[in-house]
């Protein structure tokens, strides 16, 4: 959210996040507020390099451009400063001069030239070669061209490239000369002169333009190279665009207004796979270990400050690898010897219940599009008023035209859940069918543990969590309004309550904290509630082989707006390209003129030979990628690289498997009669690059089991000295074998048996220090890679 904006009267705005100079993603534009709340999450692997992440408030504008407002930006290497918690940041202004992206390739030389008469004087050759990852242009590639110049103290020479049409990442190579000293006889009048001291205070400097014909010419970056760090070499090098030194810095950036963020930012070191062997089979066989508490798993998730940081990879990898069941069966286990009451079953925060919400999460994604979307749908296109808290309602409200309003909802949101049992996920029913039994078993003499057990999941923390947070589960685009929101929060609390189908009793009535809610209840007191609600968790944590829901009707994978380019009507101009709203499933690739339109053009997944990216140069356009198939290649533009990625990664895996697929494809388009990429004039050449693709994967769960493992070895290195502890702790209890009489250091640990947990730690420990050998290794490696070249550009100035 931001508080107290400019303009300092109620307006209407949105924020958009941007890499760099590209955005990847918006906000709702939250109308009439000086303080306006966003409320909207977004997660995305970062497919590119980059220097700053970025934040810009804008005013909506209906006939003018949107104004931009202010801007958070965050160095990359500040990112860690931020992560994990909530901040608020000033806003700063808008500066064109500060808004770069991109690098330049330039080798500077410095010549000594003899004259006729044996003089010497020197003279500096600049070669500008070329420039990547220049930004967009209002949506489109720039046009670029640079200045060179030699800046000095009574000089400043300027020299200008010729303008690259259409590109962000042009090739100039062109060569500029400059006198830097001149010879003793040089005695032509010039309006400056040289001396060999200014050598030292001389430097180059190169500025990137957009060329804006018709309208002004916009910066794009700069950089800047001493001339006397060249020392009679030849110096080649990139360069990261630098902001303009002397932009218009403004001495008020307190009265912009101020934006919360809340950044989660990790950068993972990858090795391959072979690295990870010992680590992943020690947590993979954790399920197995006798106690559970002794585990590499469990262990993790003791000695992380938040058992959330362990989870998320935990059950990635578990799942990855088919493990998961077992390993909740096991901590629900422990979970359930410690819980003393029924009513009380899987209600806290355990490593057990947080395994299975980021397992409902993960594989719950389709299983809740395809029971709520719709309802959640009608819900905040078309809402109903529904406030029935009497001290809520506003003047002319009617609570009994609302309660029936809520009604409607409830039976409708109800009605999906207790059929869509057919569609619920496997792998959720074998965990729900282990947890009702081993409740069972811990309870024998409760008929209703087996229920409460399974509801307390799926109702309390699947279906009522998703429905009063729609945006954040991908139901829904964006957070909804307030008044929605109310009315969502209500749906939720009722279908908590129908959920926990044992509290439809007059006894439990009384119990609402909110009498209104009490109210609304009675009306829901009839046997089928309680018999829907028993027959669904019966359902749902049943073994019993059910129909894929594949089978039945294709899983809805992904869908978005992009412009595809027609299929050679128009060779020159804008119309080749056309906006259309495109949509993956299980089954086909489609698009079509408008979203819920009927497809223009369908192409069944078995027909897809290969998805791979398009050269810029081949439209002069970024962001594009190809769709092979029986007839001549789709191609496609994204709207930015984080879009372009995952359009890219989502049509790969779900065509992994085809048995037609190419090895080699054409990186460019055909064009003029040949192939610009390897000048073939057949269309038919075979490809002239090896595929990307590789191995088949899930098309319903992405997860890199090795990145997952790298995520968990972080874990413990940051953990190191609570392992260690750990360690002592158990060796410690093994040696005194006599009760603890204080608490102490290892007290919040679970450790059930010394021996067994102490085995484990060595183990970890002992992995743990082996992967720290490949990753040092591997800096170096890293490291090694020359400052200056694109892999490591330079940074400022040379010195």
């Amino acid at each position: 959210d931001a508080k107290h904006l400019v303009p300092n009267k109620m307006r209407d705005f949105f924020c958009t996040i941007n890499l760099d100079q590209e955005e990847v993603f918006r906000t709702q534009v939250v109308e009439k507020s000086l303080s306006p709340y966003f409320g909207e999450e977004f997660y995305f692997e970062i497919p590119r390099t980059f220097q700053w992440l970025s934040f810009y408030i804008y005013d909506k504008s209906v006939l003018q451009k949107d104004l931009r407002i202010g801007k958070v930006s965050i160095k990359k290497e500040d990112l860690c400063n931020y992560t994990g918690k909530e901040n608020w940041f000033m806003l700063q202004p808008v500066d064109s001069n500060s808004e770069v992206q991109g690098k330049v390739h330039l080798e500077l030389k410095l010549n000594e030239l003899i004259t006729d008469n044996g003089s010497v004087c020197q003279q500096l050759v600049v070669h500008i070669k070329e420039c990547h990852g220049l930004p967009l242009i209002n949506g489109q590639n720039c046009d670029p061209y640079a200045t060179v110049s030699l800046v000095g103290p009574s000089r400043n020479d300027q020299k200008k490239t010729k303008v690259k049409k259409k590109t962000s990442n042009p090739q100039f190579n062109e060569t500029f000369y400059f006198e830097v000293t001149r010879s003793s006889s040089y005695t032509k009048k010039s309006q400056f002169q040289v001396e060999e001291e200014d050598i030292e205070k001389l430097e180059v400097r190169v500025d990137l333009w957009n060329n804006g014909n018709l309208v002004q010419d916009i910066f794009l970056g700069e950089i800047k190279v001493p001339v006397k760090v060249l020392r009679n070499d030849s110096f080649q090098a990139w360069y990261l665009l630098q902001p303009r030194e002397n932009g218009n810095k403004s001495s008020k950036t307190d009265d912009l207004g101020s934006l919360r963020l809340n950044i989660c930012y990790t950068e993972d070191c990858v090795l391959p796979s072979e690295y990870y062997t010992s680590l992943r089979n020690l947590l993979l066989k954790s399920s197995d270990v006798q106690p559970i508490s002794a585990s590499a798993a469990y262990i993790l998730s003791e000695v992380c400050r938040d058992k959330c940081d362990a989870v998320l990879p935990l059950v990635r990898l578990l799942l990855h690898h088919h493990k998961l069941v077992p390993f909740v069966a096991a901590v629900a286990e422990l979970d359930l010897r410690e819980t003393q009451e029924a009513n009380t079953i899987f209600r806290g925060n355990s490593l057990a219940t947080r395994c299975v919400d980021e397992m409902m999460k993960i594989v719950g994604k389709h299983y809740l599009k395809v029971t709520l979307k719709p309802v959640i749908d009608e819900i905040c296109e078309s809402p109903k008023p529904c406030e029935i808290d009497p001290i809520k309602l506003r003047e002319g409200d009617n609570v009994e035209i609302n309660m029936e309003n809520l009604r409607y909802y409830v039976d409708k949101v109800f009605r999906e859940i207790v059929r869509s049992s057919i569609s619920c996920p496997t792998l959720m029913c074998d965990v729900f069918y282990s947890l009702r039994h081993l409740a069972a078993k811990r309870f024998p003499n409760d008929p209703h543990v087996q229920y409460s057990a399974v509801s307390s999941f799926v109702f309390l923390r699947f279906f009522a969590v998703a429905v009063v947070s729609p945006h954040t589960f991908h139901l829904r685009p964006h957070h909804p309004d307030a008044q929605t929101s109310r009315t969502l929060t209500l749906i939720s609390k009722a279908i908590q309550t129908l959920g926990s189908w044992g509290s439809l009793t007059k006894s439990k009535l009384s119990s609402f904290k909110e009498t209104f809610m009490c109210e609304f209840f009675k009306t829901f007191q009839e046997e089928k509630f309680t018999e829907s609600v028993k027959k669904f968790l019966d359902d749902v944590s049943s073994t019993e082989s059910k129909e894929p829901s594949g089978m039945s009707e294709p899983v809805h994978l992904k869908e978005g707006e992009m412009y595809k380019r027609a299929q050679g009507r128009t060779r020159i101009g804008k119309k080749n390209f056309k906006k259309r709203w495109f949509c993956l499933t299980s089954r086909e690739f489609t698009y079509h003129k408008q979203q819920d339109k009927e497809p223009i053009f369908t192409i069944p997944i078995k027909n897809i030979l290969a998805v791979e990216k398009l050269d810029e140069n081949s439209f002069n356009k970024k962001n594009m990628f190809q769709v092979l198939h029986g007839e001549k290649p789709l191609y496609i533009q994204a709207n930015n690289c984080v879009e372009a990625s995952e359009w890219i990664e989502a049509l790969c895996r779900v065509t992994r498997c085809n048995q037609r697929r190419l090895s080699f494809y054409h990186p460019s388009a055909f064009l003029n009669g040949s192939w610009l990429c390897c000048k073939a004039t057949a269309e038919s050449t075979e490809g002239c690059a090896r595929c990307t693709a590789d191995v088949p994967a899930d098309t319903q769960i992405e997860i890199d089991g090795d990145r997952e493992t790298e995520r968990i070895y972080s874990l413990f290195t940051i953990n190191r000295s609570k392992l260690q502890k750990l360690e002592e702790a158990c060796g410690s209890i093994a040696v005194y074998q006599g009760p603890r009489k204080e608490p102490d250091d290892y007290s919040n640990f679970t450790i059930e048996d010394s021996v067994a947990t102490f085995h484990t730690l060595q183990q970890i420990i002992d992995t743990v220090e082996k992967l720290d050998e490949s990753h040092e290794k591997y800096q170096k490696k890293r490291s090694s890679a020359k400052y200056g070249s694109e892999e490591n550009p330079i940074v400022g100035k040379v010195s």
